[in-house]
């Protein structure tokens, strides 16, 4: 077993990301992602293990040189916020376009604009649908804990070099303040020059050796018939994340007549929600979405005959529902309920509203 601490969601982001050999983080502060940079800042990595911390001048800068370092084979991350992560938009488009490997932290806060610093879980669509310009998609991940936090720091980087892309844990504000137990991996080294030769070699900017062609990282193309082959190789890559990256929880679905689908901290309301329920002999179950791209709609496809209606629990104005029903497609009833603006439901007020869409209604 690994050293047990009590930690905060975003503190053990930073620590995640120093055990598991990250080589730089580069962000800039804001509300309620900021301690991410802070722990950083405090642990010093760069004293033991050369790992390069810094604060850009903006979103806009971090995610470039976020995109310098990952050019040259390096794990690299950064976080922010709702806000922040728009700003980042268009160099993550490029980090796509290039099939660079990254981890991108988004602890969403309210919007839209400025909004607030409260929870929320408003950018399912941008991180989901693409946020950035043009066909692409980031691998995401819903963290429902701060050991979720943790470990998805490692798999994350895992994902990223095996696909050639970014990786994005959307968090929120609650697990991102959230204080819990987590076990933590035992220290990692960084990789090593010949290491990143062997892993990343084919693609890296690495230094040339003789014999070999020169390595270009760009998202430009200006031959329309090129870009469009390069298109059809990023969909195909997508299509395999499809297939056999998919991961969810499914609670009580069994013998369920009713399922909620959350994610993230929604999802561990939910679960209460479904205690509560189940005492008064009413039989529902949860789906948690843990990669949010990819979707698990087969599994909901696989529940749709067999229950009376899903119910979408999400803190926005109903994002997620939007790809449910498409995996139900019709053949049972598909209802959405949230709260917005930084406002986290009770359990008990997800299952009134449960009862009012499906027992009363």
């Amino acid at each position: 077993m690994g050293e047990l601490r009590l930690m905060k969601g975003n503190e053990v982001i930073a620590e995640a990301a120093i055990r598991c050999g990250c080589d730089a983080y580069f962000g800039y502060p804001i509300t309620p992602q900021s301690e991410v940079m802070e722990t950083l800042m405090a642990q010093r990595p760069w004293e033991e293990s050369g790992m390069v911390v810094l604060q850009a001048e903006s979103e806009i800068a971090s995610i470039h040189m976020v995109y310098g370092a990952a050019g040259a084979g390096k794990r690299v991350m950064t976080s922010s916020s709702s806000p922040g992560i728009s700003l980042m938009s268009e160099g993550i488009s490029y980090m796509a376009g290039a099939e660079l490997p990254c981890v991108i932290v988004n602890v969403q806060r309210g919007g839209p604009g400025l909004g607030t610093i409260q929870p929320s879980q408003a950018d399912y669509n941008q991180a989901t649908k693409g946020g950035g310009h043009g066909d692409y998609s980031l691998l995401v991940l819903a963290p429902a804990s701060v050991q979720e936090m943790h470990d998805f720091v490692i798999l994350g980087f895992e994902l990223a070099f095996k696909y050639r892309n970014p990786v994005m844990i959307l968090a929120d504000g609650v697990v991102g303040q959230l204080m819990e137990k987590v076990e933590l991996i035992d220290q990692r080294p960084r990789w090593t020059k010949e290491q990143i030769q062997q892993i990343s070699g084919e693609w890296a900017t690495t230094g040339k050796s003789s014999g070999r062609k020169k390595h270009i990282i760009t998202s430009l193309e200006l031959d329309s018939y090129r870009m469009e082959q390069n298109n059809i190789t990023l969909q195909e890559k997508y299509h395999r994340m499809s297939v056999d990256e998919v991961r969810y929880e499914a609670i009580e679905c069994d013998d369920a007549e009713y399922i909620l689908v959350a994610f993230g901290s929604a999802a561990r309301i939910c679960q209460k929600t479904v205690q509560i329920a189940r005492k008064k002999g009413v039989k529902i179950g949860l789906i948690r979405p843990i990669t949010l791209f990819p979707f698990p709609e087969k599994i909901i496809k696989e529940y749709a005959p067999k229950v009376k209606g899903f119910l979408s629990v999400e803190f926005n104005a109903g994002q997620m529902v939007n790809d449910i029903r498409l995996a139900v497609n019709g053949v049972t009833r598909v209802e959405y309920f949230g709260r917005m603006g930084g406002i986290v439901p009770t359990p008990d007020e997800v299952e009134v509203a449960f009862e009012q869409k499906f027992i009363k209604g």
